[in-house]
């Protein structure tokens, strides 16, 4: 559409990204090696994290993430434990938990933040949870100082899924770094960009050990001399490099996806800066509105997108609003998967659903969200405010 003035993302490369690339073809070493080494530091740096784990993608972030637990040797998950999760996120939130036999327990969200409704997390938690799956959708932290409250003194785990939050904090803290674990996606859309990727963080060595097998096949190749899968490894690599020891996968990042995120990383703390000067704007212009709800920032938000939610009094519905919007020049999308509890797939999970979750249905009826740019976009906002004025409802 030629007279698009907010897309939904655009991309944050220059020449450094190009020239890493570059650097990577000439060197004719493509699959992981020493650039994806590099951005896993780099990346443990930035986010105050023992380890990092760079894969293919977030989803393949959330499916490490999940299969790690059920390989510890104290306490691991098995088949049937139960997991909290939010209603709304994105679909491979939740496939891993539904594909390694744990029970999915729906909990509604809050119809301002995005996140966990507490009232009604505090409700779900229960003696067969095990696990509690935290997002942080569209940028926003979780309250973590109350999910902490809610789960101290009890055999519960966090992770969370911080795909879409990249760079956000809460009370200082960089988000992803709550639980044992967390993941981050850096696909085109995202905070950056190394075309298609992710990452797992964690500061248990053992997790760690695990996250590295499993990556690559299941086997003890990538795993240190002594380590917490096999103990300690033969000095023999003909012995050690086909040796498989966990059901594993192969979802290793390449060289060139690291080389990337080399340059990418040390120009996220502008972009953040950027997003969230950008959203000061928005918030003026539209944080009084008398028929959109915004989202309410926990923390520190890195403003992935800006969500609009029409209010009850609203005499629109979403799609017209959402057509106009495109009409316009301003892309739009629904908020993540709506509520994903009433979507086909949920046919095949072992879940439950807890209480009613009418704020993830409003939310899956009547909202959606425009993009956030690392860099100003303050006249597209002016622009956005007029299109939505010009409905004169």
């Amino acid at each position: 559409m030629s007279n698009v003035f907010l897309p939904l993302a655009t991309s944050g490369w220059d020449s450094a990204e190009y020239d890493a690339m570059q650097a990577v073809i000439k060197s004719g070493n493509f699959t992981m090696g020493a650039k994806v080494a590099e951005y896993e530091k780099r990346f443990s740096e930035f986010f105050g994290s023992k380890f990092t784990v760079m894969c293919s993608s977030g989803s393949t972030a959330n499916l490490l993430m999940v299969a790690a637990l059920f390989f510890k040797k104290e306490r691991p998950l098995k088949a049937g434990d139960e997991v909290i999760v939010p209603a709304v996120s994105w679909s491979t939130t939740y496939f891993p938990l539904h594909q390694y036999g744990l029970k999915l327990r729906f909990v509604d969200i809050d119809r301002e933040t995005l996140n966990f409704d507490m009232a009604e997390l505090e409700k779900a938690i229960n003696p067969s949870t095990r696990l509690i799956m935290a997002v942080n959708l569209l940028g926003n932290p979780n309250d973590f100082s109350r999910i902490q409250q809610l789960i101290q003194g009890k055999n519960i785990t966090l992770i969370e899924d911080n795909c879409e939050s990249m760079g956000a904090t809460f009370d200082g803290r960089q988000c992803g770094t709550f639980g044992v674990m967390g993941t981050f996606s850096s696909f085109f859309s995202h905070h950056i960009s190394t075309m298609e990727g992710g990452c797992v963080v964690t500061d248990d060595e053992e997790l760690y050990h695990i996250l590295l097998c499993i990556r690559a096949h299941g086997w003890t190749r990538n795993l240190p001399k002594h380590n917490h899968v096999t103990g300690v490894k033969s000095d023999n690599p003909f012995e050690e490099a086909f040796k498989f020891v966990l059901p594993g996968y192969n979802v290793r990042p390449l060289e060139m996806e690291g080389a990337i995120g080399i340059e990418q990383l040390k120009k996220l703390s502008k972009f953040v800066e950027e997003r969230r000067a950008n959203a000061e704007q928005f918030l003026e212009l539209f944080g009084n509105h008398p028929w959109l709800l915004v989202q309410r920032e926990i923390g520190k938000s890195s403003w992935f997108g800006f969500s609009l939610v029409l209010k009850p009094t609203a005499q629109i519905t979403r799609l017209e609003l959402a057509n106009h919007l495109q009409k316009s020049g301003a892309e739009c999308r629904p908020i993540v998967a709506g509520n994903f509890a009433k979507n086909p797939v949920v046919q095949h999970f072992n879940y439950v659903i807890q209480g009613d979750l009418p704020n993830a249905e409003w939310i899956d009826s009547n909202g959606l969200f425009v993009g956030n740019h690392q860099v100003p976009i303050r006249e597209a906002l002016k622009k956005l405010r007029q299109a939505v004025d010009q409905l004169g409802v």
